[in-house]
């Protein structure tokens, strides 16, 4: 073989560098043999393997992110090929075949660095299965540990190409450490968040969190190691710096919707001057309603009560004390909101005046709905307010607006129309013979 290269040789002689050239093609052919083997042989087979084994374990989706590991390792053939075959190619300069083989090095440096970093998104996909990755995601842990491979590629591959040991670079990165701690701020400001946030579990994936500072109310969709994806309501995407979630004040609705319950906290402005005693055939109306049974034979008894002690002292009938409409639509409400299905009866429940305004006496409810679904809350909440403000009439009860109730009659006269009918009855008078 070697007397055959040299009868080469000796033939190419007239054509300076013609020998080389054919060496370096011959090299690169080698270099993309080695890389046609590994991909499209070696890996397929190795692909159907995988494949076939996710198949039987029931995950068909992990081969494909895995063989990403694999495919990226193998890149490494072609270039270990070149590094180590750039020697044997005769009459190139010794700088040149250093320098190929250093940036082939180099290649093999970063080759694997990337390997790694898909080895550790393999990992977050395999983690996120977990029940309990929610609370505690590592995605962050992982990006660190991914920008930590690729600081440590980049410092190999300088000491390899400057041709000194790496030791001696992180040494005189110890200098550098203000510089690249002002560099590297924000990422170590957003890692130091990241453990907080995984430690106590502020936030975690799927949460709804509302943060009117950053324009987010929304869902977590991710938690990376600067950002905090949430997509918001209106379908919009907002990225939160990580770290505002520990400077920057927030409401996490997770509380809400772990307690069953969601909170509605409403008033209906009355009309004051719709509030009046009731006779006693009103009250004997009301007990049509079977949710006032309960109040007024509690309210009967405590009146009479009252007034009997009134009249033993012979007081004025100014003194005593009377049914209202509004303290009857006030408990009917309550008793309403204590029979309906929509309404959690486990938590609180109050229906109370609040202080008058000039929009009328809000008289608000307080409760919380069973279904915490975004949609089904809003269905009780409006199914409860359509019915206090239909049977309002009922109690004699009025709502208060800025407009009166009363209807405004326009009427526009035409005044030639109103002139002619003038003048004719003038005339008429005229030929009046009274």
């Amino acid at each position: 073989m070697q007397a055959r290269f040299e009868a080469l040789r000796e033939t190419l002689a007239p054509y300076p560098w013609a020998y080389t050239l054919l060496m370096l093609a011959a090299l690169l052919l080698v270099a993309w043999l080695a890389n046609f083997i590994t991909k499209r042989i070696l890996l397929r087979g190795l692909r159907h393997v995988i494949a076939r084994v996710a198949a039987l374990a029931g995950h068909n989706g992990d081969s494909i992110s895995r063989m990403r590991v694999v495919s990226r390792l193998a890149n490494v053939v072609p270039a270990l090929v070149i590094g180590a075959g750039i020697a044997l190619v005769p009459d190139l300069p010794p700088r040149l075949v250093a320098l190929v083989a250093g940036l082939c090095q180099v290649f093999v440096i970063f080759t694997v660095a990337l390997a790694v970093g898909h080895a550790l998104d393999v990992a977050n996909e395999v983690y996120e299965r977990r029940p309990d990755a929610r609370d505690k995601p590592i995605k962050g842990y992982l990006q660190v540990a991914k920008i930590i491979a690729l600081v440590m590629a980049a410092l190999a591959s300088v000491a390899l190409l400057a041709g000194v040991d790496l030791v001696h670079v992180l040494t005189g990165l110890g200098a550098a450490s203000a510089v690249l701690m002002l560099i590297f701020q924000d990422t170590i400001l957003s890692f130091a968040a990241s453990l907080q946030i995984s430690g106590d579990g502020r936030v975690r994936i799927g949460d709804w969190i509302e943060m009117p500072s950053q324009n987010a109310d929304g869902d977590v969709m991710d938690i990376a190691l600067h950002t905090v994806t949430v997509q918001n309501w209106d379908k919009t995407i907002t990225t939160v710096p990580t770290r505002k979630l520990i400077s920057d004040s927030f409401k996490n609705w997770r509380g809400m919707t772990e307690s069953g319950g969601r909170r509605i906290k409403r008033a209906i402005y009355l009309d004051q001057h719709s509030t009046r005693f009731l006779d006693s055939d009103e009250v004997a109306r009301f007990r049509r309603f079977r949710l006032l049974d309960a109040y007024l034979d509690g309210k009967s008894t405590e009146l009479q009560d009252w007034n009997a002690k009134l009249a033993e002292r012979g007081a004025e009938p100014v003194n005593r004390r009377r049914v209202t409409n509004l303290g009857t639509f006030r408990a009917y409400v309550e008793q309403y909101l204590r029979s309906h299905p929509g309404v959690h009866q486990d938590m609180t429940l109050l229906v109370r005046q609040l202080q008058p305004t000039e929009a009328g006496l809000p008289l608000e409810i307080y409760c919380f709905t069973s279904d915490v679904a975004w949609a089904a809350y809003e269905g009780i909440q409006s199914d409860i307010f359509d019915h206090l403000l239909a049977i309002l009439p009922e109690f004699g009860l009025r709502v208060f607006q800025a407009h009166g109730d009363a209807p405004v009659e326009v009427r526009l006269r035409d005044e030639r129309a109103s002139g002619a009918q003038a003048g004719a009855a003038v005339d008429g008078a005229e030929a009046d013979p009274a």
